[in-house]
């Protein structure tokens, strides 16, 4: 989503602006045409050929060098921009900005581009905190301006507290929504459900799968990034939240289920990529089972029960409402199968059983398709019998080939 777009990184001078240039290299790296501004005191902490280097692109900064060509540059970058991000932005830079003052070349950008404009502040808590700062940021947001919370942690000063700069990943996702505001799924709620779930046998033990999570997260984001609200509700995992999304986590197949029934009737998609359990333990002890417990062989005998079938439960319940509401807009619902063997046959079935739109199959045995990799090899299962077999590629890709998908559904 990020290919050949314009994107405007400013520079304030801030100790976090070393920060920045991870920022501007991955925003390369993803395809983005980046243009660093650097504020004079930007300069003082990291050099523009630091920036000019990881963005492969001139930067800017002298809005009063003697040729005049700035006087016209700077129109022009406010005009091909379409998203300013400014990280850090200090406090004397949000001051500024606030109040209309363009003494520098950052900031005659801003006032002169129609882009949407996004801030990452970083400094020390007590100017963070003060008064004037957040009178400013308040009216910078009643503009539309798009604030990315410092996180609170150890300070350069060190002090602890709110005012730290958020690591990469955060402001590749801002900066992504941002852009994504006006995207195909503009305006859409979709359900997003991720990772396993873990069926307890006691208060240490559990019954659960290998699912890392990867490919719903992915999935989540990509959504973000097209304009929707996502609502993701996932079991553990050890990723971070992505940026803008609604995180819900749950434990157990029932808690996933109690939490997709909350949002399924107000939503336009419902991708269910979660490993739900199958199967959970009849009984979960209230204490920690001791091996001395059990029978005189040592063996533990646990008996399972079936946990529900919630894309089943919920294809019911689409039909149900669809007969009393004919005119309701229906839920585009989405599958994945993990499977071992027999994919096909096994995939058209869960296709059918369960009502669904569209089914992700995928081959759990192999390496590069396997739960915890970055890449998937996936098959997608369409009602009219149709079967798109996609070759190897990361989860990010293949989220975005899902949502093509579902963007031609709900356009139909």
């Amino acid at each position: 989503m990020l290919l050949n777009r314009r994107i405007i990184v400013g520079i304030c001078g801030g100790i976090a602006s070393y920060k920045a240039v991870d920022l501007v290299s991955k925003l390369q790296q993803a395809g983005a045409l980046v243009d660093v501004i650097l504020t004079e005191h930007a300069e003082e902490f990291v050099r523009p050929l630091t920036f000019a280097t990881m963005s492969h692109r001139p930067t800017y900064s002298d809005l009063w060098e003697s040729s005049g060509e700035a006087a016209e540059l700077h129109i022009r970058l406010a005009e091909e921009a379409e998203v300013l991000a400014i990280v850090p932005a200090t406090a004397n830079t949000i001051a500024r900005l606030a109040h209309g003052i363009t003494d520098n070349m950052l900031t005659a950008v801003a006032l002169a581009s129609q882009a949407p404009l996004l801030l990452a502040p970083a400094m020390h808590s007590n100017m963070y905190t003060h008064p004037a700062t957040q009178a400013n940021l308040a009216l910078l947001r009643e503009r539309g301006v798009h604030i990315v919370e410092p996180d609170v942690g150890l300070l350069a000063s060190g002090a602890v507290g709110p005012g730290r700069l958020p690591e990469t990943a955060v402001l590749m996702g801002a900066i992504g929504m941002v852009l994504g505001q006006k995207g195909d799924l503009a305006g859409r709620r979709i359900i997003v459900t991720a990772g396993g779930t873990q069926e307890p046998v006691d208060p240490v033990r559990y019954v659960g799968n290998r699912s890392s999570g990867k490919m719903g997260y992915a999935l989540a984001a990509e959504a973000r990034d097209r304009g929707a609200h996502v609502i993701l509700i996932s079991g553990p995992v050890a990723l971070p939240a992505p940026y803008g999304v609604e995180l819900h986590q749950v434990g157990t197949a029932q808690q996933m289920r109690d939490a997709v029934h909350s949002f399924f009737l107000d939503a336009d998609v419902l991708i269910m990529s979660a490993a739900v359990a199958d199967f959970r333990p009849a009984r979960s002890a209230a204490q920690k089972i001791k091996k001395d417990d059990q029978a005189s062989d040592g063996d533990l005998t646990i008996h399972m029960v079936k946990n529900p079938d919630i894309l089943e439960e919920l294809g019911m319940l689409e039909e149900e409402q669809s007969r009393a509401q004919p005119s309701r807009r229906r839920c585009i619902r989405v599958g994945f199968a993990a499977e071992t063997e027999h994919i096909v046959e096994y995939a058209q079935e869960k296709l059918r059983k369960k009502r669904l739109d569209l089914l992700i199959a995928n081959d759990v045995s192999r390496p590069d398709s396997g739960f915890g990799s970055d890449t998937n090899k996936i098959l997608i299962f369409h009602t009219n019998n149709a079967v798109e077999n996609l070759p190897v590629m990361p989860k990010s890709a293949a989220a975005a080939a899902i949502l093509d998908r579902i963007v031609s559904l709900l356009d139909a």
